[in-house]
């Protein structure tokens, strides 16, 4: 009887594997995972990580950027400190001439007077002396004219220091000069003598002429026809001029 029961008894074994081998005890990494602690412990850890590498990175980045503009600031101040006349030869010159303050194109000791005004456009007053008649035609006047009062030939001078821009023989308006002085030209007609060349080098006072007479303004016998350019723009030389 013992014996049938144990030979009714199913025949215990170990489960197998796909292989037919049996299966192993788990691992200790499992077995470490199995406890409650392991979790929570390994994400504080993986937090610290994470928030110290985040410090280290603000923190290096508040070292090496500098705020925005700070550059330009100090360019603008450094480049500001730089003398004005800095640079080629024909930007100094330049420099020198829009800071001089312009003088009448005759020395000091000459008695000449404005003998035709500029025409000013917001001065109707002066409308009918400032035309120039040449044959039936009138024609405004683009600059002042100087003479004297007993007609004699004087010294005409630069009224600025520049370059020679122009130098011909016009067949109304005389022999003409033309200096460039930065943003400013400053134009003389009716010349006698000229004394300078395109191209050349003056300095303000520098004489460049004589005064003389003109087919367009022949009835002003010997005098100087003056314009002031600026900025391209035609200007009332009386206006640039200091009081004589």
């Amino acid at each position: 009887m013992n014996e049938q029961n144990k030979n009714s008894k199913p025949h215990e074994e170990a489960p197998k594997t796909v292989q037919g081998d049996s299966t192993v005890p788990s691992s200790s990494w499992k077995k470490a995972l199995s406890k409650r602690w392991v979790f929570p412990a390994a994400y504080l850890a993986a937090a610290a990580i994470i928030l110290t590498l985040v410090w280290v990175y603000q923190d290096a980045s508040q070292k090496t950027l500098k705020p925005q503009g700070e550059a330009n600031v100090s360019e603008s101040v450094q480049s500001s400190e730089k003398p004005a006349t800095e640079g080629k030869d024909g930007e100094a010159v330049e420099v020198t001439a829009n800071a001089q303050s312009m003088i009448w194109p005759v020395a000091d000791d000459v008695a000449v007077s404005i003998v035709k005004p500029y025409f000013d456009e917001t001065n109707p007053e002066t409308h009918q002396e400032a035309m120039v008649q040449y044959n039936d035609t009138f024609t405004p006047n683009l600059g002042i004219d100087l003479a004297t009062a007993d007609d004699t030939m004087f010294e005409v001078r630069a009224a600025l220091t520049g370059k020679v821009t122009r130098v011909e023989n016009h067949p109304l308006n005389g022999n003409v000069v033309e200096i460039t002085s930065g943003d400013t030209k400053t134009v003389y007609q009716s010349l006698n003598e000229v004394k300078v060349k395109e191209g050349a080098e003056v300095k303000q006072g520098d004489s460049i002429a004589t005064a003389g007479r003109s087919e367009f303004e022949k009835d002003l016998g010997n005098h100087v026809h003056f314009e002031v350019y600026e900025g391209g723009k035609l200007v009332n030389p009386v206006s640039v001029l200091p009081q004589k």
